[in-house]
């Protein structure tokens, strides 16, 4: 009788002890805990023909591109003893890693209706910072949601399942629901970094700073600071630092725990989460010295020399305007690439502006960008920056009842937040 992994699928290995190796693998995985690379290694000492050991080592490698495309070659070479979702499993992980997104986005979605429980495929398309989160297209939250939606009679009351639910519920505004989903997730695997960092999520849309605040800073006490997701949960502190006026903390926890030099976490997350935090430190009122764009804006041009991430395309702009690298900025404007890259221009443009102090300017330029920010991707409390940009351009032309009208519109409760003891300048 062929051997099965965790969730049921067969797996073309004799080795049980492979693939009890491989099961901690995935898990500690789905759950950004430190070591699933030595995990896979342990499987496939246990078994060195063992493909899926081999595809989760790619996995886990992924943030050196050239060593996981050479790991999954291995894994490839194998096809002529693996059964047919595991070529396929194989497949997608190919196009993934040779950038061809829009391919696997789809391949994922066939893959997950014939196999849904082949959890490392179709977790692929479940976070916004997914093949669905990163897609570009109009209408992306309801569509993962809607995706998730369909894999839920496959998983019954499992963690996995839960986590993924629960963000893309936060992200579609049903919070009360997400939170509530979240908390199982987290009560089932306590150590699920995911799961802890889309409760945060949820608390963010609740406006729930104090609880937030306790929560996280607590839960991350534990957490290992080499951890992808280590980083990104220390600017969710950082940000509710800020919003409480403690700004003692905010610097201290984006020094040690967000901006290059302090985290340990992957490149995106450095420059987008340090980038955001800094830009609404300023809206705050927060002074921030010019060193801090200056260095910002040369991490960026060394990671990201290139436009064609748009959400991080959107963050460069920031901090090539704000350290006053003209060049760099414009040739984000006048080379778009990447899911929403029509949308970059006119925000590079209302930085650009804003830099040179003509808030009038990047306000129109600003509405196209605001109209359909959902593409840039990223959750709304990332998006968050454009929306506050937009409020502080309004009330530097003069506009405050404007502001405070589109405020309330638009996100009630930073509204609400913002009302306590910071607001935007």
């Amino acid at each position: 009788m062929a051997l099965k992994d965790r969730y049921g699928n067969p797996v073309s290995t004799g080795s049980a002890k492979a693939v009890a190796a491989y099961d901690r693998g995935v898990e500690m995985f789905l759950s950004d805990r430190w070591g699933a690379g030595a995990v896979f290694e342990e499987a496939l000492a246990a078994d060195p023909g063992f493909a899926m050991a081999l595809t989760g080592l790619a996995r886990a490698q992924a943030t050196d591109a050239p060593l996981a495309r050479q790991t999954l070659a291995r894994a490839e070479a194998l096809s002529d003893r693996l059964d047919a979702r595991e070529r396929a499993h194989i497949g997608i992980l190919k196009l993934v890693l040779n950038g061809r997104a829009a391919e696997a986005r789809d391949a994922v979605k066939v893959h997950a209706r014939a196999y849904p429980r082949d959890v490392m495929i179709v977790q692929l398309c479940g976070s916004v910072f997914g093949l669905i989160g990163f897609s570009g297209r109009a209408g992306r939250e309801a569509e993962m949601l809607d995706y998730v939606a369909s894999l839920l009679p496959h998983y019954g009351d499992e963690w996995f399942i839960h986590t993924l639910h629960a963000i893309s519920l936060c992200e579609t505004g049903q919070l009360d629901r997400s939170l509530a989903v979240m908390e199982r997730a987290l009560a089932q695997n306590p150590l699920n970094a995911n799961a802890a960092h889309f409760k945060s999520h949820a608390l963010y849309e609740l406006g729930e700073t104090r609880a937030g605040r306790q929560f996280l800073d607590g839960w991350l006490s534990g957490f290992d600071p080499r951890c992808a997701l280590h980083g990104h949960l220390s600017w969710h502190s950082a940000l509710w630092a800020l919003f409480d006026g403690d700004i003692a903390t905010m610097w201290r926890v984006l020094d040690d725990s967000v901006a290059p030099g302090g985290s340990q976490g992957l490149p995106i997350n450095k420059l987008t989460d340090t980038a955001s935090l800094l830009w609404r430190a300023e809206l705050a009122g927060v002074p921030v010295p010019p060193d801090h764009w200056r260095v910002l804006s040369d991490y960026a041009a060394r990671f990201f020399p290139d436009p064609g991430q748009s959400f991080v395309d959107l963050h460069n702009a920031l901090c090539h305007a704000m350290a006053g690298q003209g060049d760099r900025l414009a040739r984000l404007a006048e080379n778009p690439g990447g899911f929403a890259g029509d949308l970059v221009p006119p925000v590079a443009a209302a930085f650009g502006a804003i830099a040179r102090g003509d808030w009038d300017s990047a306000l129109g330029a600003l509405v196209p960008a605001l109209a359909q920010q959902e593409r840039f991707g990223g959750s709304r409390a990332q998006r968050d920056l454009l929306e506050l940009t937009y409020v502080a351009a309004l009330m530097r032309t003069g506009r405050a009842d404007e502001a405070a009208r589109t405020l309330r519109l638009r996100r009630p409760v930073i509204a609400a937040q913002l009302a306590g003891p910071v607001t935007p300048g």
